[in-house]
């Protein structure tokens, strides 16, 4: 089989989910979290690699808690996304700065460990098993070299991502008739409602169309990819100002300016599976027993 990692984005704390690690939290019926389903939906996709992304105070509590099981069935590496893993000559202009630098430097931070197609997840969000299949089958199938670089990314329907229990971030997507992702837009603060969704600013509510596609940052990749992360990080801190102190460096935003340039290719997979994932820490019974139902119609075994 073809050569491709998974890469899980597993950094982030997540303050709304109380102070824990929400990425941690036990969701099967035997302790497994949600990432225990993810590798396991990849592995059997065809994925050969893990690529944990980590903060280094995290390592000990991810290690026990999943790590040294995953590496006992699959090739794993860690990369430890840090404050201060930036070029020397902007460290003092940032040193104010307390808050990840977001999505883009995240998989910035893999580029010594990836050689091969790659997948790039959220640690705290449930795919389900035909994204990974999507995915993969993408991923490892020869692309038209004439075209910008060929990536892909797994949509999903807005309505199925909402959570009762507050407001969410999601990369809203416009795809041509030919299935190619030609807008994404980060937008915050979508809020469900009894009638469908809006989104909640300072100016008041919008109504957003909750059969919209979004992107729940699932990407497929390239190698090729850390090269444009990497001059568009430098080009980001550089116009980036020392006050600015929660300005993020996001994979849709950067994917969107892409698009706009024409550099890239992405090819928009569509997954008919059902999401779940925890933002807050309310999300977590929902999650538990959507877990219990699969595992009750066979998607999965007891314990994996």
């Amino acid at each position: 089989m073809s050569k491709a990692t998974l890469v899980i984005m597993a950094a982030g704390i997540g303050s709304r989910f109380g102070g824990g690690i929400k990425q941690l939290a036990p969701v099967g019926p035997n302790g497994e979290i949600i990432m225990d389903y993810s590798i396991y939906d990849a592995m059997e996709a065809g994925f050969d690699k893990v690529v944990f992304v980590i903060r280094r105070d995290l390592e000990k509590d991810f290690k026990e808690v999943i790590g040294k099981r995953v590496e006992k069935i699959v090739d794993v590496a860690y990369a430890y996304q840090e404050l201060m893993d930036i070029p020397e000559k902007y460290q003092k202009k940032f040193s104010a700065r307390t808050k990840p630098w977001g999505t883009g430097q995240a998989i910035l931070c893999c580029k010594e460990l990836v050689d091969s197609p790659f997948l790039v997840i959220n640690a705290d969000d449930y795919y389900g098993k035909e994204a990974y299949a999507e995915a993969y089958r993408y991923l490892t199938e020869k692309q038209n070299s004439t075209e910008p670089l060929p990536i892909c990314m797994v949509g999903f329907v807005l309505k199925n991502t909402l959570s009762d229990n507050g407001g969410v971030t999601r990369g809203v997507c416009k795809v041509s008739e030919e299935g190619y992702l030609t807008r994404i837009v980060e937008t915050y603060n979508i809020q469900k409602r009894p009638e469908g969704a809006v989104i909640v600013s300072e100016a008041g509510e919008q109504h957003i169309d909750p059969e919209e596609a979004v992107s729940m940052n699932m990407w497929g990749l390239r190698p090729e990819f850390f090269g444009i992360l990497e001059k568009g990080f430098a080009e980001f801190l550089e116009s980036t100002g020392k006050e600015e102190l929660k300005r993020e460096y996001l994979l849709p935003t950067i994917i969107g300016e892409l698009l706009k340039e024409n550099k890239i290719s992405v090819k928009a997979l569509q997954s008919n599976d059902q999401w779940f994932g925890v933002t807050y820490k309310e999300d977590r019974e929902a999650v538990v027993t959507a877990v219990r139902r699969l595992v009750d119609e066979g998607v999965y075994p007891e314990r994996i």
